[in-house]
């Protein structure tokens, strides 16, 4: 077996024999020989905690004259630990790396509010209702400093994009790669999106590309949750305490995210901030509308986590339509859009679906046929379209995930999931772009800091 202290990897194959440790150091001589600029994006986690850790050591021992970017896009929002945490490795890092913390207002989604699809960190027009004070330092970017390509309030993911191409614009336009603290163990979807080699850069599933000369790399892309901890205890690095806190509370590990507190991820643990962390709660519940009902009622009825009781007289659709006609004018327009492409999808296109589930469908009745075979399903399972109207809810099916109805679009707005992740749509904005990223990447995923 051949070890990274008999030759440096650089571009040799991998071999099945490594380590999850070793591999990551083959990737990272790959991604130091490949583009000439390197920055990582650092929310705070511990993914990201430990992949700017790693990448450091790896640099100081390997390629000790590379300057390396750090960067953090601050959401205001945020325990008061995980504040002090970046606090700490910005001023431990000064000097090693090429510092810049952004704190710009953006459009960030919330899941809190049946009236609001965003909030805006930051904002100069709500200073007054901060969480708390802006950073102060010479490498904070904000209003009185902000980047080349930076829209006021433009969303969340764009920011992200923007900053690297004007990161590559500010050394001289050259190969640049942003480093993210992604793992498949995350999700299904995240796995999904590394299993899809076509868009990565040279055959590599962990990278993908934003711009000419700007890629995206996921090099913890194969690390667990106990890969991320063991680095930590092996290696000595500091971390966010915020995740003691969350064992003494008793979270799961897949419970414990450092996130904005008022996403679709967040929401079910937004109570814990009464709790940890007092004092921010109390802004908290004064900066977005809902933050407070959300903490009482996210696993609740009211919120659509529990088992929701049809009204008496409505059918499921005839209920989606009512709740439809409630929402301001914007939050209707947007759930009319996504359910019309949904049932066009269903009607013209058509989803895969398992061999068991289909036969399922045709035994209890369904209209359904065959439109050929889906490519985004692992085993190739056939697409079926629904020739007759969509179900109004699939109750009757022991797999009802990828089948739609009015059932799945009415607990998309019970949930304020504006989103519609329930019903398998993406992050991005626009269909076109969620089209895109499911073809480039893997349907527009969290962003999850």
């Amino acid at each position: 077996m051949t070890r990274l202290n008999e030759k440096p990897c650089g571009m040799v194959k991998k071999y099945q024999e490594q380590d999850v440790y070793e591999a990551l150091q083959c990737r990272f001589h790959f991604l130091f020989q490949e583009f000439e600029n390197i920055y990582v994006s650092f929310s705070g986690g511990k993914d990201s905690g430990v992949l700017l850790n790693l990448v450091l050591d790896f640099r100081d021992k390997y390629y000790p004259k590379r300057v390396v970017g750090l960067f953090h896009q601050d959401f205001e929002a945020q325990y008061t630990v995980t504040t002090e945490y970046v606090e700490r490795t910005f001023r431990q890092l000064e000097g090693k790396v090429e510092p810049y913390w952004v704190c710009l207002p953006m459009a960030t989604r919330t899941a809190l509010s049946s009236y609001e699809m965003y909030w805006y960190p930051w904002d100069e027009a709500k200073k007054d209702i901060w969480v708390r004070p802006m950073p102060d330092h010479p490498y904070v970017v904000n209003m009185q400093n902000p980047f080349r390509h930076y829209r006021y309030r433009m969303p969340q993911e764009d920011l992200a994009k923007q900053f690297s191409r004007f990161y590559k614009e500010e050394h001289g336009k050259k190969s640049t790669a942003c480093l993210l603290g992604m793992r498949a163990e995350e999700s299904l979807q995240r796995y999904s999106g590394f299993i899809n080699k076509k868009y990565g850069y040279k055959g590599e599933c962990w990278i993908s590309k934003q711009f000419k000369d700007v890629w995206c790399a996921s090099p913890l892309y194969d690390w667990t949750n106990s890969d991320i901890w063991a680095a930590n205890y092996k290696f000595g690095y500091d971390y966010n305490r915020l995740y003691d806190l969350y064992y003494m509370a008793g979270l799961k590990p897949s419970q414990m995210r450092v996130a904005s507190p008022f996403n679709d991820y967040a929401k079910d643990s937004l109570n814990l901030y009464r709790v940890i962390d007092p004092e921010i709660w109390t802004r908290l519940v004064g900066r977005v509308r809902g933050a407070n009902f959300a903490a009482v009622y996210s696993r609740t009825k009211a919120l659509g986590y529990r088992s929701i009781t049809l009204p008496e007289g409505h059918t499921w659709e005839s209920y989606t339509k009512f709740l439809l006609d409630t929402l301001p004018v914007r939050l209707r327009n947007n759930y009319v859009r996504k359910f019309r492409t949904s049932m066009k999808f269903w009607h013209e296109t058509g989803g895969g679906l398992p061999e068991e589930t289909i036969q399922e469908l045709i035994d209890h009745g369904y209209q359904i046929q065959r439109n050929g075979v889906s490519n985004y399903t692992i085993n190739k399972n056939s697409r079926i379209i629904f020739t007759g109207k969509i179900p109004d809810d699939t109750d009757d099916i022991k797999s009802t995930k990828d089948i739609p109805s009015w059932k799945r679009m009415c607990y998309c707005i019970l949930k304020n999931d504006h989103i519609c992740r329930f019903m398998g749509f993406g992050l991005s904005r626009k269909e076109q772009e969620q089209i895109e990223a499911i073809r480039r990447k893997y349907g527009g995923f969290a962003n999850e800091k």
